[in-house]
């Protein structure tokens, strides 16, 4: 027990000789002599011994983070640590006097210290660093680092958003003394990023810096400053998943429409769905475009372009129906049409029409010598000359082939029975011929068997000329079909094109295309 408080007695006996350390004692001293009460010095002199020379001071920066570029308001903020080093001839001491001590912290508010500020601030403060103690050396020299998030203006140049490089400025300088006064110069050429946090959005490719001197109109003598250009480069990955590569999706189903045939009736609905889709799209990725007039930006263009071209299916599916449904009624295919349409065009996009169905051509019909005088003798010619269509001819042909046989009867006085409705059939079509106001049972007497031969050849040719001009219509409105596919697969080509040379064009326009 005895023992214990006597190792206590003997603590607290070291701690009491020992209250003032030599290393305490002497700085206190230190700071007692430069700011004490019957110090000399002062923290508004500028400390250097011949006042008509200038105080050089070293400026340096440390640039530790990327924050922020704000496009709209074209503003840029970064985490920076200043670094200042001048020489103060008032704040000199041996270290020998003062047991080895060779270095103190003081307050900035207790010496003197360049009132070097972010000429393009744009904090509401305007300076907003923190006040870290300034390190005094032995020899005079002081150094003064004090960190800061600092908010600056920034030009932004969005003429290749999102593939663009923005340059931004940070310029330092006193805001009180001319370069006649504080002479500003740089420790390095560049900043410090050994300490750099990458950033997500944007890729740093350097921050070189530069001294400059420069006359204003306000002032005669000349002010120095600092200026280090942060140049950075925005990474493209996010925008190209998130807006290219959708833009591009929903121009590529444009192509769709012309895959689809006339008649099903969808072709306008899809182009015109797909332009209100690619509408409400580019309204929500208009927001995150930067919102100025100095520059269009390039993504902005694409979009345009992009629309435009949807636009422009739209128009030209209109083109296609119309050329589809047209008849030869309501239009008339000129002769060149027909060249470009139907042989030209079809021979560029490689298109081949059908050829003409098989057994189309009817077997030459077994007619009597006087029936063919009576009916071929008329008409035959007449079909050279008008080109005649197959089934228009072979229903005359049958015809005559029928009433071959009714003239072979004999002449007794028998009465021979036609049917009140005598149908005539072709490969495609059924007609029936109707009698006039006859008697249904007609009596072929020798005098007006000629007279009543005559009667159904003309009901004959009546319709067989319905049918050649059936046929003829046909035949114009298939080329028009025909005319109106060849036009869809042309426009097809020609969005295909402009597709592929916009995205491309896009692409390769960019300064700095990488992901």
């Amino acid at each position: 027990m005895r023992s214990s408080l006597n190792v206590l007695a003997g603590i607290i006996g070291l701690l009491s000789i020992c209250k003032d350390s030599l290393q305490g004692y002497h700085e206190k001293r230190l700071l007692n002599s430069f700011f004490g009460p019957g110090s000399n010095y002062s923290n508004m002199e500028r400390p250097i011994l011949n006042e008509s020379l200038a105080l050089p001071v070293h400026f340096g920066l440390t640039l530790q983070q990327i924050m922020d570029v704000d496009e709209r308001n074209q503003l840029l903020s970064t985490t920076l640590w200043i670094t200042m080093e001048w020489n103060d001839y008032n704040l000199k001491w041996n270290s020998s006097e003062y047991g080895g001590l060779s270095d103190i912290r003081v307050h900035p508010d207790k010496v003197w210290k360049p009132d070097v500020l972010l000429y393009n601030s744009a904090d509401e403060r305007f300076e907003n660093t923190f006040h870290s103690n300034v390190v005094v050396y032995s020899t005079g020299d002081c150094v003064y680092i004090p960190p800061g998030i600092f908010k600056s203006t920034c030009k932004i140049n969005i003429k290749w958003f999102p593939f663009d490089e923005q340059h931004c400025t940070l310029k330092f300088g006193s805001w009180s003394y001319d370069g006649n006064r504080i002479d500003l110069q740089l420790k390095k050429n560049e900043a410090d990023l050994s300490g750099f946090m990458k950033n997500g959005e944007w890729e740093l490719i350097g921050v070189p810096a530069q001294r400059n001197v420069i006359t204003y109109e306000c002032c005669p003598e000349p002010y120095v400053d600092v200026t280090f250009t942060i140049i950075i480069r925005r990474r493209v990955l996010f925008y190209v998943f998130n807006l290219v590569l959708p833009c591009a999706l929903i121009s590529s189903i444009t192509l769709l429409g012309f895959c689809l045939p006339v008649e099903s009736g969808e072709k306008l609905t899809l182009g015109v769905t797909i332009l209100l889709s690619l509408t409400v799209f580019l309204l929500m990725v208009a927001e995150s475009m930067p919102a100025t007039s100095d520059a269009v930006p390039l993504l902005g263009t694409y979009f345009s372009l992009i629309m435009m071209m949807t636009g422009l299916s739209v128009v030209l599916t209109v083109i296609v129906l119309n050329v589809h449904f047209r008849t030869p009624q309501t239009h008339v295919m000129h002769p060149w049409v027909r060249k470009i349409l139907l042989v030209w065009l079809p021979f560029i996009l490689g298109l081949k029409r059908p050829g003409p169905m098989p057994n189309m051509c009817p077997p030459k019909p077994k007619i009597c010598r006087s029936c063919f005088k009576t009916v071929n003798a008329n008409n035959v010619n007449s079909d050279k000359n008008h080109g005649r269509s197959l089934n228009a001819l072979d229903l005359e042909s049958r015809s005559c082939s029928l009433l071959a046989n009714v003239l072979e009867l004999d002449d007794r006085p028998k009465s021979l029975q036609l049917l009140n409705h005598n149908t005539f059939s072709s490969p495609d079509h059924q007609y029936v011929v109707r009698r006039r106001s006859r008697p249904q049972r007609i009596q072929l007497q020798q005098s007006g068997r000629v007279e009543n031969v005559e009667d159904i050849l003309t009901e004959v040719r009546y319709v067989a000329d319905r049918m050649r001009a059936e046929d003829t219509d046909m035949i114009t409105t298939n080329d028009w079909k025909f005319a109106a596919m060849v036009l869809d697969r042309l426009f097809l080509w020609i969005i295909v094109m402009f597709t592929i040379g916009f995205t491309g064009g896009v692409l390769m326009s960019a300064p700095h295309f990488q992901v």
